[in-house]
């Protein structure tokens, strides 16, 4: 095990809604950011802030002394960590990778163990929170991996979030993550019910919100995702494409467990109409048009 990154380079694969500020907290902290995007304006603000833009992320892998990932499927973490051109094939022995894209538990198993055969060490950290939690440095981080690797990109992940947790082995922050998944999707469903029901009583959402959103009904979507329903903004702050995503992960890993999640398969069905309606680039309180007419 080599010692703890110092203020060297890190690298950052996933520039999108929640990535772009992540990286950004790191830049702004010290570090030298390397980054790979498909096209540099992606990217733009950050190299206009002095990051290195690399067009592969192999390029990027043997400039860096600590890699993160937030990209978009699994098939995007299997392609860019073992793949031909891939972060395994070329990062440097003691490099330190962290996967923080939702993804499959098996796969964090499977890019665990390739990593360690070349003397790298890889941490599966999926976040919650979305782009409000990205910002203002306040995600939820859910780790899986070697306890050493852990406390040595501690400061690194501190940046980014305020509650993080070593939950186990490699792949246990991903399955962390999806009883993360899980317990949004169905409260989802409970925050538009109740927004519809409010509507349709003849009730002020806004003044019903007041009086729910801190007792028992309380939860993260109803004080964040139900004001945005109420003004109408169905902008991304995570997209209704990645929660299906992260829903059918969960649905064939419980499956696998032989687990019936009956509430999970009615929100990730619901959603996958709306994704059919041509939703799948908005945010999830979209689900809020299933009830209207």
């Amino acid at each position: 095990m080599t010692g703890t990154p110092g203020k060297g380079a890190v690298g950052f694969i996933g520039i999108g809604v929640m990535g772009k500020s992540m990286a950004g907290h790191l830049q702004d902290a010290g570090y030298s950011l390397h980054v790979y995007t498909r096209t540099a304006e992606k990217a733009a603000e950050l190299i206009d802030k002095g990051a290195v833009w690399h067009d592969t992320p192999a390029g990027l892998a043997a400039a860096c002394d600590v890699i993160i990932t937030m990209v978009g499927y699994p098939q995007d973490v299997e392609e860019i960590y073992l793949g031909e051109q891939g972060i395994i094939a070329y990062a440097k022995p003691g490099t330190y990778l962290i996967d923080m894209t939702t993804s499959s538990p098996l796969l964090a198993a499977r890019i665990y163990e390739a990593a360690a055969a070349r003397g790298l060490h890889a941490l599966d950290a999926p976040v919650s929170g979305g782009d409000v939690g990205a910002r203002e440095r306040r995600l939820s981080i859910m780790v899986g991996g070697d306890k050493e690797a852990f406390e040595a990109v501690r400061p690194l992940l501190e940046l980014l979030g305020t509650n993080i947790v070593l939950q186990g082995k490699a792949g246990a922050g991903q399955h962390t993550k999806m009883c993360n998944q899980i317990a949004i999707a169905s409260n989802m469903l409970g925050v538009c019910e109740a927004l519809a029901y409010a509507k349709a009583s003849g009730l002020d959402p806004e003044t019903v919100l007041k009086s729910i959103e801190t007792g028992a009904a309380g939860s993260w979507s109803l004080s964040n995702l139900a004001p945005r329903i109420i003004a109408g903004n169905f902008e991304p702050g995570f997209y209704v494409k990645h929660f299906i995503k992260d829903m059918r992960i969960a649905l064939e890993a419980a499956k696998e467990m032989g687990l019936d999640t009956p509430g999970l398969a009615l929100a990730e069905s619901i959603y996958q109409r709306l994704a059919e309606l041509g939703y799948g680039d908005k945010g999830t309180q979209v689900l809020y048009k299933a009830y209207q007419p």
